[in-house]
């Protein structure tokens, strides 16, 4: 079985990973298995620390590095990612019922068949998003969409994630 696929989508500060928090948050305590996906923008990022030993098994050539500890895994897997697909980062989640993307705007604008949480902050933001993107299954963020987008609901992610996980649900 695949997972659900939901991305939520939204511009600098707008509320994305507060959105993400709140609704894993939800969905986990409803028993959900769930996986996010976080798009990093900056060219050089690199989880790892230099100095430590996965850098340097890194620097030796490791294309895939694993760190194993008592409370969590970590792979590290140094390739070129400007390419990925949707489905080879999916393919990474594949134990998961239900994976939220943070971000990955220029893959989730092709597919219309992913539901999409906007997180806004004003209403040519959501003017944009609402225009460029479809399948939108909910709006979130500082600026409130009911009045432009009525049959779309806005939610305050802290204060009703019950609301946004209860949509997510029904596509589940």
């Amino acid at each position: 079985m695949k997972p659900t696929i939901v991305a939520v989508i939204g511009g600098k500060r707008s509320g994305k990973t507060t959105t993400i928090e709140a609704l894993t948050r939800e969905l986990t305590k409803r028993g959900y298995n769930v996986a996010t996906v976080k798009h990093v923008s900056e060219v050089d990022f690199t989880i790892d620390t230099k100095g430590k030993d996965t850098w340097r098994f890194a620097s030796a050539g490791a294309r895939k590095i694993v760190a194993v500890a008592s409370n969590e895994i970590a792979t590290i897997e140094k390739t070129n990612a400007q390419n990925i697909t949707l489905a080879q980062i999916i393919k990474r989640c594949r134990d998961a019922d239900i994976v939220l993307l943070e971000g990955f705007r220029k893959l989730v604008i092709k597919n219309h068949k992913i539901p999409k949480i906007v997180a806004v902050k004003t209403l040519d933001e959501a003017n944009e998003f609402t225009k460029n993107f479809k399948n939108i299954l909910a709006f979130t963020g500082a600026y409130s969409t009911e009045k432009i987008m009525p049959k779309t609901p806005h939610v305050d992610a802290l204060k009703n994630p019950e609301k946004l996980a209860d949509l997510v649900e029904k596509i589940v």
